[in-house]
């Protein structure tokens, strides 16, 4: 791999730093995107089916933790499974993270437009998302320890504001509000309500979803053997008792039925509580901004290493694997992945359809990809402790076998699940891997050289 000024990126990156990019990246699904399961799964159902994603994801950060230690590549998945399984594991891998990577951020971005909107009505929330991707694209480039920095920065603002809004709803809470019609929309748990768990798998994991990205900033960590295995634990325990917090604050606030479907849950509920005029309402539509903003910020900084390592590695032109020089970050690669987002986000006649809104089609084409990914990297897991058991592993998975093998079998269940009751978008997921696998395909030549030289 190439450390001169066109390819190297700048290690700079503190434990806390990580532990702001790790949190930063999923906080902005404590404020949108769960309350879609909701529609399928009513609130108690949902508890039941975000139980199972937690713990899947527990197991999950403990295993990859691993392989991010030993690994530390800005490729991330592309590169544990590039390396256990040959360049098609690495292909699968890349594509399946780079479509998770690429498709979250115009969800995020259409949050960002719908919160607004609540303070300005005459403003397009589409409008509202593009300017979202200019300003942030824009703060990514200038340098990664600025952008950290930020990062950093809004996410404890956002942890802040989430706690605010426990507050104020709290003295409104109602245990019967939260468990009224809780099972897909029945008061009683009958076999009906399993299916409406399953289908609202996708939602459960938007909880979590992107707090691997942090594996896409190894490169640019000052200690990464030390740093990133404290960054992803503390990560994960922050972010699973805000989920269950904001879940169970906002289902006992009123109707839930209410909060369902849409793209601005937490205003929606408080105005229950406080009404539509208090000021506490304007706080947190304001402040509520800084969670979707760290989401969206810091994925854009995932897509772009994810980016730039499959285009160094020679899976993308090799254009978009350049760093800008003297900033040290991978410019083109920020850009070409906001054009993309910014065409989802115009995209209605692509992702809307089944039923849902273009946001939740969206969330649901990201998770597809994060899936997939998790499955190729706990598979790169096993292999690895096969094939290459004197890998140097500063930190190792604990419980092995049984701690990757549930996240391994959790993800498939997942996949399974998703695919059945989302055909459609499953349909543009393999499409999108085949035309992928062509250029692919046509491409091995260039990457034979490069691969020898990585």
């Amino acid at each position: 791999m190439s450390n001169s000024s066109s390819h190297g990126l700048a290690k700079s990156l503190s434990t806390f730093q990580l532990w702001g990019i790790a949190v930063g990246l999923v906080i902005s699904g404590e404020y949108f995107g769960w309350s879609y399961g909701w529609a399928s799964a009513g609130t108690l159902g949902f508890l039941i089916t975000a139980g199972f994603v937690a713990l899947m994801y527990g197991t999950f950060i403990f295993s990859f933790t691993e392989l991010t230690t030993s690994i530390p590549h800005a490729g991330g998945p592309f590169e544990y499974s590039r390396r256990a399984f040959g360049p098609t594991g690495g292909y699968i891998a890349g594509f399946a993270t780079l479509v998770e990577f690429v498709f979250a951020p115009p969800a995020i971005a259409l949050a960002i437009g719908a919160y607004l909107n609540v303070q300005f009505p005459a403003l397009d929330p589409k409008v509202a998302a593009v300017g979202a991707y200019l300003v942030f694209m824009t703060l990514n480039i200038v340098g990664v320890q600025i952008a950290a920095t930020f990062e950093l920065v809004v996410t404890l603002v956002a942890i802040i504001e989430l706690l605010v809004f426990m507050g104020v709803v709290a003295p409104g809470f109602s245990v019967a509000n939260l468990v009224k019609g809780g099972w897909s929309g029945q008061d009683t748990f009958s076999a009906a309500s399993i299916p409406g768990m399953f289908a609202a798998i996708p939602f459960a994991i938007w909880f979590f979803l992107a707090i691997e990205g942090v594996a896409m900033a190894a490169e640019e960590a000052k200690d990464p053997k030390r740093s990133i295995p404290i960054a992803y634990i503390a990560g994960i325990l922050t972010l699973l008792a805000l989920a269950l917090g904001v879940m169970v604050f906002a289902g006992g606030a009123g109707d839930w039925t209410k909060l369902a479907n849409i793209n601005d849950p937490l205003p929606q509920a408080m105005k229950l509580i406080v009404g539509e005029n208090s000021g506490w309402l304007h706080m947190l539509v304001w402040l509520g901004l800084f969670g979707l903003v760290a989401s969206f910020h810091g994925i854009i900084l995932g897509y772009s290493r994810q980016i730039f390592a499959l285009s160094r590695a020679g899976f993308l032109p090799a254009v978009l694997g350049t760093v800008h020089p003297t900033r040290r970050t991978p410019h083109l690669a920020i850009l070409a992945g906001g054009a993309v987002g910014i065409a989802a986000i115009f995209s209605d006649e692509l992702f809307t359809f089944n039923g849902q809104t273009l946001t939740a089609n969206i969330v649901t084409m990201s998770v597809f990809g994060a899936i997939v990914m998790y499955i190729m990297s706990m598979a790169s897991l096993f292999k690895l402790r096969r094939t290459e058991p004197g890998l140097e592993r500063s930190f190792r998975a604990p419980l092995f076998p049984w701690s990757p093998g549930f996240a391994l079998v959790g993800a498939v269940v997942c996949l399974i699940t998703m695919v059945y009751y989302n055909p459609l978008i499953a349909g543009v997921f393999t499409g999108l891997m085949a035309v992928g696998y062509l250029y692919f395909l046509s491409t091995a030549k260039r990457r034979s050289g490069l691969l020898t030289a990585a």
